[in-house]
């Protein structure tokens, strides 16, 4: 677990391979892109004393949402992905079952839908949200402009971007998403967590991604 600052930390469930994300405010919590199996994360919440009150995947494959509708049952909570994402959740077994990860059934909690715009992630902090297909055609980036923080899950990596060839992928609507991201024009400072691998910020991105444009 590696404190950003005084709201954000990155987590790396086991097994290791995903970057999940848990924002904390006094004593509650949001958890993103939550990897790994949903008992691990209610034992961290619990010997943390956080209350988890929303859940959110920048993208449907299973490594970004493997503990979401367990988590999401049993603290009666609703989690959040984009519809667009909806099919391939059934799809993402396999990884799931190659991890020796539980398999997501056919009664799990359904999420509610994430749309783009401005809303309040956990009281006290605001948050955007962007539509960046073509890793998925649900992909969204979250952007909080008081933190200086933004979550881009698979679009974008240190040095190179995501994959483009599992369904509903696209090339070209991803590096669409890839120059919508560089025309926000965030200031240098801003940390980008990537869904894999080391967090960069936007002047990294910049001077070390030649696809970062």
């Amino acid at each position: 677990m590696q404190n950003l600052n005084n709201k954000f930390e990155i987590v790396n469930m086991q097994p290791n391979n995903t970057t999940s994300v848990l924002l904390v405010r006094g004593g509650e919590c949001v958890v993103f892109d939550p990897w790994g199996r949903a008992a691990d994360w209610i034992k961290l919440l619990d010997e943390r004393g956080l209350k988890l009150v929303g859940i959110y995947a920048t993208h449907g494959h299973p490594d970004h949402i493997s503990a979401a509708p367990d988590l999401a049952k049993h603290y009666n909570i609703d989690w959040h992905m984009s519809h667009l994402d909806m099919g391939l959740i059934e799809w993402g077994n396999g990884l799931l079952e190659y991890f020796g990860l539980p398999i997501i059934n056919g009664d799990f909690k359904r999420p509610a839908d994430i749309a783009a715009g401005n809303q309040e992630i956990i009281p006290g902090v605001k948050a955007c949200t962007i539509h960046v297909p073509g890793h998925t055609p649900g992909g969204m980036a979250i952007w909080f402009p008081d933190d200086g923080v933004m979550l881009v899950g698979d679009t974008l990596f240190q040095d190179s971007y995501g994959r483009t060839d599992l369904p509903g992928g696209s090339a070209d609507d991803l590096f669409k998403s890839i120059h919508k991201i560089y025309e926000m024009n965030l200031p240098d400072d801003t940390i980008v967590i990537h869904g894999h691998g080391m967090h960069t910020t936007i002047g990294w991105l910049k001077q070390n991604n030649r696809f970062f444009r």
